[in-house]
Protein backbone atom coordinates (compact mmCIF):
# COMPACT_ATOMS: atom_id res chain seq x y z
CA UNK A 1 0.00 0.00 0.00
CA UNK A 2 1.62 3.44 -1.11
CA UNK A 3 2.21 6.23 1.86
CA UNK A 4 -0.55 8.72 2.21
CA UNK A 5 0.57 11.85 1.11
CA UNK A 6 0.27 15.33 3.36
CA UNK A 7 -1.70 17.85 1.05
CA UNK A 8 0.15 20.73 3.24
CA UNK A 9 3.45 19.47 1.79
CA UNK A 10 2.66 18.15 -1.37
CA UNK A 11 2.79 20.48 -3.99
CA UNK A 12 0.02 21.62 -6.55
CA UNK A 13 1.59 23.96 -8.51
CA UNK A 14 5.04 25.91 -8.44
CA UNK A 15 6.56 29.29 -10.27
CA UNK A 16 9.67 29.55 -8.81
CA UNK A 17 11.38 31.62 -7.59
CA UNK A 18 7.81 33.66 -6.86
CA UNK A 19 5.25 31.55 -5.51
CA UNK A 20 4.32 27.86 -4.53
CA UNK A 21 0.64 25.99 -3.79
CA UNK A 22 0.31 23.28 -1.79
CA UNK A 23 -2.61 20.65 -2.23
CA UNK A 24 -4.17 22.15 0.86
CA UNK A 25 -4.16 25.25 -0.39
CA UNK A 26 -1.69 26.94 1.76
CA UNK A 27 0.70 29.49 0.15
CA UNK A 28 4.76 29.78 -0.07
CA UNK A 29 5.66 32.93 -1.07
CA UNK A 30 9.27 33.69 -1.99
CA UNK A 31 10.93 37.20 -2.65
CA UNK A 32 8.38 38.31 -0.22
CA UNK A 33 10.42 40.48 2.78
CA UNK A 34 9.05 41.99 5.75
CA UNK A 35 7.17 44.96 5.62
CA UNK A 36 8.00 48.34 6.82
CA UNK A 37 6.54 50.04 9.11
CA UNK A 38 5.32 54.06 8.66
CA UNK A 39 6.58 56.88 10.40
CA UNK A 40 9.45 59.49 9.63
CA UNK A 41 12.12 58.14 7.52
CA UNK A 42 15.42 59.34 8.89
CA UNK A 43 17.01 60.01 5.40
CA UNK A 44 14.71 61.87 3.62
CA UNK A 45 12.60 63.58 6.69
CA UNK A 46 9.45 62.00 4.31
CA UNK A 47 6.61 61.14 6.95
CA UNK A 48 3.94 58.43 6.36
CA UNK A 49 1.05 56.44 7.44
CA UNK A 50 -1.41 54.47 7.29
CA UNK A 51 -4.97 55.08 6.90
CA UNK A 52 -8.43 52.56 6.32
CA UNK A 53 -9.96 52.66 2.91
CA UNK A 54 -12.67 49.78 2.75
CA UNK A 55 -12.71 47.89 6.23
CA UNK A 56 -14.69 45.37 4.56
CA UNK A 57 -11.98 43.97 2.39
CA UNK A 58 -9.36 44.87 4.38
CA UNK A 59 -7.83 47.91 2.00
CA UNK A 60 -5.65 50.22 3.25
CA UNK A 61 -3.65 53.02 1.88
CA UNK A 62 0.28 54.32 3.11
CA UNK A 63 0.44 58.12 2.80
CA UNK A 64 3.77 60.17 2.26
CA UNK A 65 4.29 63.62 2.69
CA UNK A 66 7.82 65.98 2.13
CA UNK A 67 9.23 67.15 4.77
CA UNK A 68 7.96 69.74 7.08
CA UNK A 69 4.18 69.23 5.87
CA UNK A 70 3.14 68.55 9.06
CA UNK A 71 4.17 70.82 11.51
CA UNK A 72 3.33 74.28 11.66
CA UNK A 73 -0.03 76.29 11.52
CA UNK A 74 -2.23 77.95 8.98
CA UNK A 75 -3.44 76.88 5.55
CA UNK A 76 -1.06 73.89 4.67
CA UNK A 77 0.59 73.74 1.26
CA UNK A 78 -1.51 71.91 -1.77
CA UNK A 79 0.58 68.95 -3.37
CA UNK A 80 0.21 67.24 -6.59
CA UNK A 81 -1.18 63.74 -5.62
CA UNK A 82 0.57 60.44 -6.83
CA UNK A 83 -1.56 57.00 -6.48
CA UNK A 84 0.89 54.54 -6.56
CA UNK A 85 0.35 50.72 -6.97
CA UNK A 86 3.17 48.42 -6.05
CA UNK A 87 4.65 45.40 -8.04
CA UNK A 88 5.02 41.64 -7.41
CA UNK A 89 3.04 39.73 -10.24
CA UNK A 90 0.00 40.17 -8.02
CA UNK A 91 0.94 37.28 -5.79
CA UNK A 92 3.74 39.29 -3.89
CA UNK A 93 4.35 42.75 -2.89
CA UNK A 94 3.16 45.55 -0.72
CA UNK A 95 2.23 49.30 0.34
CA UNK A 96 4.81 48.75 3.19
CA UNK A 97 7.22 46.17 1.54
CA UNK A 98 10.85 47.91 1.07
CA UNK A 99 11.33 48.53 -1.74
CA UNK A 100 7.65 50.35 -2.74
CA UNK A 101 8.29 52.79 0.84
CA UNK A 102 11.61 53.64 0.21
CA UNK A 103 10.88 54.28 -3.43
CA UNK A 104 8.05 56.62 -2.55
CA UNK A 105 10.06 58.23 0.54
CA UNK A 106 13.05 59.32 -1.91
CA UNK A 107 10.02 60.00 -4.73
CA UNK A 108 8.40 62.32 -2.13
CA UNK A 109 10.68 64.13 -0.92
CA UNK A 110 12.80 65.18 -4.29
CA UNK A 111 9.71 65.72 -6.29
CA UNK A 112 7.50 67.21 -3.43
CA UNK A 113 4.20 65.36 -3.55
CA UNK A 114 1.67 63.43 -1.72
CA UNK A 115 2.14 60.06 -2.10
CA UNK A 116 -0.51 57.21 -1.67
CA UNK A 117 0.14 53.64 -1.99
CA UNK A 118 -2.92 51.27 -2.42
CA UNK A 119 -3.04 48.08 -1.08
CA UNK A 120 -4.98 45.80 -3.05
CA UNK A 121 -5.59 41.76 -2.63
CA UNK A 122 -3.23 39.25 -3.62
CA UNK A 123 -4.00 36.17 -5.64
CA UNK A 124 -4.36 33.63 -5.31
CA UNK A 125 -6.11 34.13 -2.24
CA UNK A 126 -8.18 36.55 -3.72
CA UNK A 127 -7.58 35.75 -7.34
CA UNK A 128 -8.02 38.43 -10.14
CA UNK A 129 -9.80 40.80 -10.49
CA UNK A 130 -10.03 41.41 -6.75
CA UNK A 131 -6.53 43.36 -7.50
CA UNK A 132 -8.28 45.62 -9.66
CA UNK A 133 -11.36 46.25 -8.12
CA UNK A 134 -9.20 47.32 -4.85
CA UNK A 135 -7.38 49.35 -7.30
CA UNK A 136 -10.25 51.05 -8.30
CA UNK A 137 -11.93 51.44 -4.64
CA UNK A 138 -9.07 52.87 -3.52
CA UNK A 139 -8.63 55.52 -6.48
CA UNK A 140 -12.10 55.98 -5.97
CA UNK A 141 -11.64 57.21 -2.25
CA UNK A 142 -8.65 59.29 -2.85
CA UNK A 143 -10.96 60.97 -5.32
CA UNK A 144 -13.97 61.67 -3.28
CA UNK A 145 -11.65 63.98 -1.03
CA UNK A 146 -11.90 66.39 -3.72
CA UNK A 147 -15.35 67.25 -2.71
CA UNK A 148 -14.88 65.96 0.93
CA UNK A 149 -15.20 68.42 4.15
CA UNK A 150 -14.20 66.03 6.86
CA UNK A 151 -16.00 63.20 8.62
CA UNK A 152 -14.45 60.19 7.97
CA UNK A 153 -12.44 62.06 5.19
CA UNK A 154 -8.33 61.67 5.44
CA UNK A 155 -6.77 64.72 6.60
CA UNK A 156 -3.59 64.55 4.80
CA UNK A 157 -5.49 63.99 1.87
CA UNK A 158 -8.14 67.38 2.56
CA UNK A 159 -5.10 69.86 4.06
CA UNK A 160 -2.33 68.72 1.25
CA UNK A 161 -4.00 67.12 -1.90
CA UNK A 162 -4.28 69.00 -5.13
CA UNK A 163 -6.39 67.19 -7.17
CA UNK A 164 -6.45 69.44 -9.70
CA UNK A 165 -2.51 67.78 -10.10
CA UNK A 166 -3.50 63.90 -9.65
CA UNK A 167 -0.91 61.48 -11.42
CA UNK A 168 -1.19 57.55 -11.38
CA UNK A 169 1.27 55.37 -11.09
CA UNK A 170 2.88 52.06 -10.95
CA UNK A 171 5.71 49.48 -11.48
CA UNK A 172 5.57 45.92 -12.76
CA UNK A 173 2.03 44.38 -12.38
CA UNK A 174 1.27 47.90 -10.89
CA UNK A 175 2.30 49.46 -13.82
CA UNK A 176 -0.34 47.41 -15.78
CA UNK A 177 -3.03 48.12 -12.80
CA UNK A 178 -2.14 51.66 -13.48
CA UNK A 179 -3.04 51.92 -16.90
CA UNK A 180 -6.29 49.90 -16.21
CA UNK A 181 -6.82 52.67 -13.72
CA UNK A 182 -6.57 55.34 -15.96
CA UNK A 183 -8.84 53.55 -18.48
CA UNK A 184 -11.44 53.02 -15.80
CA UNK A 185 -11.15 56.51 -14.79
CA UNK A 186 -12.19 57.60 -18.39
CA UNK A 187 -14.87 55.23 -18.68
CA UNK A 188 -16.50 55.61 -15.73
CA UNK A 189 -16.68 59.14 -15.38
CA UNK A 190 -13.93 59.36 -11.97
CA UNK A 191 -14.76 63.04 -12.15
CA UNK A 192 -11.51 63.71 -11.37
CA UNK A 193 -8.64 65.12 -14.02
CA UNK A 194 -5.59 63.28 -14.13
CA UNK A 195 -2.49 64.91 -14.77
CA UNK A 196 -0.24 61.88 -16.04
CA UNK A 197 0.12 58.23 -16.02
CA UNK A 198 3.65 56.82 -15.09
CA UNK A 199 4.04 52.82 -16.27
CA UNK A 200 7.12 51.41 -15.52
CA UNK A 201 8.40 48.31 -16.08
CA UNK A 202 4.58 47.08 -17.00
CA UNK A 203 4.01 43.60 -16.91
CA UNK A 204 1.62 43.28 -20.20
CA UNK A 205 1.20 39.86 -22.33
CA UNK A 206 -0.70 38.66 -25.27
CA UNK A 207 -1.23 35.78 -27.54
CA UNK A 208 0.28 36.75 -30.78
CA UNK A 209 4.30 36.85 -30.69
CA UNK A 210 6.40 39.84 -30.60
CA UNK A 211 10.21 40.44 -30.69
CA UNK A 212 12.05 37.07 -29.83
CA UNK A 213 8.36 35.33 -28.20
CA UNK A 214 8.44 32.86 -31.53
CA UNK A 215 11.26 31.56 -30.64
CA UNK A 216 11.58 28.16 -28.95
CA UNK A 217 12.88 29.78 -25.75
CA UNK A 218 10.35 32.56 -26.26
CA UNK A 219 7.32 30.12 -26.78
CA UNK A 220 8.36 27.70 -23.33
CA UNK A 221 8.39 31.49 -21.72
CA UNK A 222 4.68 32.04 -23.55
CA UNK A 223 3.20 29.03 -22.72
CA UNK A 224 4.22 29.16 -18.98
CA UNK A 225 3.09 33.08 -18.60
CA UNK A 226 -0.35 31.67 -19.80
CA UNK A 227 -0.54 29.05 -16.91
CA UNK A 228 0.41 31.64 -14.75
CA UNK A 229 -2.33 34.22 -15.74
CA UNK A 230 -4.31 31.46 -15.43
CA UNK A 231 -3.19 30.42 -11.72
CA UNK A 232 -3.62 34.32 -11.28
CA UNK A 233 -7.35 34.38 -12.94
CA UNK A 234 -9.38 31.26 -13.30
CA UNK A 235 -11.61 31.43 -15.49
CA UNK A 236 -9.92 34.05 -17.72
CA UNK A 237 -9.74 33.70 -21.69
CA UNK A 238 -5.80 33.66 -21.06
CA UNK A 239 -3.08 36.53 -22.67
CA UNK A 240 -5.26 38.03 -24.23
CA UNK A 241 -7.93 38.99 -21.75
CA UNK A 242 -7.75 43.05 -21.35
CA UNK A 243 -6.21 42.99 -17.95
CA UNK A 244 -3.28 41.96 -19.15
CA UNK A 245 -3.56 42.82 -22.87
CA UNK A 246 -4.82 46.53 -23.50
CA UNK A 247 -4.82 46.17 -27.00
CA UNK A 248 -6.61 43.02 -27.62
CA UNK A 249 -9.78 41.85 -29.61
CA UNK A 250 -12.09 41.71 -25.97
CA UNK A 251 -9.94 45.12 -24.82
CA UNK A 252 -12.42 46.68 -27.98
CA UNK A 253 -10.03 49.80 -28.11
CA UNK A 254 -10.23 50.47 -24.73
CA UNK A 255 -6.82 51.88 -24.33
CA UNK A 256 -7.53 54.80 -26.70
CA UNK A 257 -9.78 55.97 -23.51
CA UNK A 258 -6.70 56.77 -20.94
CA UNK A 259 -8.03 59.68 -18.58
CA UNK A 260 -4.49 61.01 -18.64
CA UNK A 261 -3.01 64.29 -20.02
CA UNK A 262 0.57 62.74 -20.47
CA UNK A 263 1.55 58.79 -20.30
CA UNK A 264 5.57 58.64 -19.63
CA UNK A 265 6.42 54.20 -20.02
CA UNK A 266 9.32 53.20 -18.93
CA UNK A 267 11.68 49.72 -19.56
CA UNK A 268 15.02 48.58 -18.95
CA UNK A 269 17.20 46.90 -21.56
CA UNK A 270 17.83 43.50 -19.70
CA UNK A 271 14.30 43.45 -18.56
CA UNK A 272 12.40 40.10 -20.07
CA UNK A 273 9.61 42.47 -19.80
CA UNK A 274 11.23 45.00 -21.86
CA UNK A 275 9.74 44.30 -25.30
CA UNK A 276 6.32 44.10 -23.79
CA UNK A 277 7.05 47.74 -22.29
CA UNK A 278 7.79 49.11 -25.84
CA UNK A 279 5.14 47.21 -27.32
CA UNK A 280 2.74 49.27 -25.04
CA UNK A 281 4.04 52.50 -25.79
CA UNK A 282 4.03 52.12 -29.80
CA UNK A 283 0.67 50.50 -29.75
CA UNK A 284 -1.13 53.37 -27.04
CA UNK A 285 0.53 55.81 -29.54
CA UNK A 286 -0.97 54.02 -32.56
CA UNK A 287 -4.53 53.62 -30.72
CA UNK A 288 -6.07 57.15 -31.57
CA UNK A 289 -4.81 58.15 -27.32
CA UNK A 290 -5.49 62.14 -27.57
CA UNK A 291 -2.53 62.67 -25.04
CA UNK A 292 1.54 62.51 -25.01
CA UNK A 293 3.35 59.65 -24.90
CA UNK A 294 6.71 59.09 -23.93
CA UNK A 295 9.33 56.69 -23.38
CA UNK A 296 12.58 56.05 -21.24
CA UNK A 297 14.49 53.24 -21.74
CA UNK A 298 17.17 52.68 -19.30
CA UNK A 299 20.17 50.97 -21.01
CA UNK A 300 21.91 47.51 -19.53
CA UNK A 301 19.68 47.67 -16.06
CA UNK A 302 17.16 45.25 -15.39
CA UNK A 303 13.50 44.79 -13.91
CA UNK A 304 13.14 46.98 -11.67
CA UNK A 305 16.49 47.76 -10.99
CA UNK A 306 16.26 51.52 -9.42
CA UNK A 307 14.58 49.45 -6.31
CA UNK A 308 17.25 47.27 -5.92
CA UNK A 309 20.10 49.94 -6.80
CA UNK A 310 18.67 53.48 -6.21
CA UNK A 311 21.86 55.65 -6.40
CA UNK A 312 23.25 54.41 -9.87
CA UNK A 313 24.00 56.47 -12.36
CA UNK A 314 20.77 55.01 -14.45
CA UNK A 315 18.63 54.90 -11.31
CA UNK A 316 19.47 58.62 -10.91
CA UNK A 317 18.24 59.46 -14.71
CA UNK A 318 15.29 57.61 -14.61
CA UNK A 319 14.51 59.42 -11.14
CA UNK A 320 15.15 63.12 -12.59
CA UNK A 321 12.81 62.12 -16.11
CA UNK A 322 9.97 61.29 -13.62
CA UNK A 323 10.30 64.18 -11.30
CA UNK A 324 10.31 65.87 -14.67
CA UNK A 325 7.12 64.34 -15.85
CA UNK A 326 5.21 65.03 -12.44
CA UNK A 327 6.52 69.06 -11.93
CA UNK A 328 5.94 69.72 -16.29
Amino acid sequence: MAAATDPDTEVSVEFFPIIRQFKSGRVERFMNPDPVPAGTDPATGVVSKDAAVDPATGLWARLFLPPGSTSGHGPKKKLPVVVYYHGGAYVIGSAADPFTHHYLNALVAEAGVLAVALEYRLAPEHPLPAAYEDSWQGLKWVASHATAAGGSAEPWLLEHGDFSRVFLAGASAGGTIAHNMAVRAGEQRLGLPIRGLLVVHPYFSGAADIADEGTASGKAAKARADAFWRFLYPGSPGLDDPLSNPFSEAAAGSAARVAAERVLVCVAEKDDLRDRGVWYYENLKASGYAGEVELLESVGEGHVFYCINPKCDKAREMQERVISFLRK
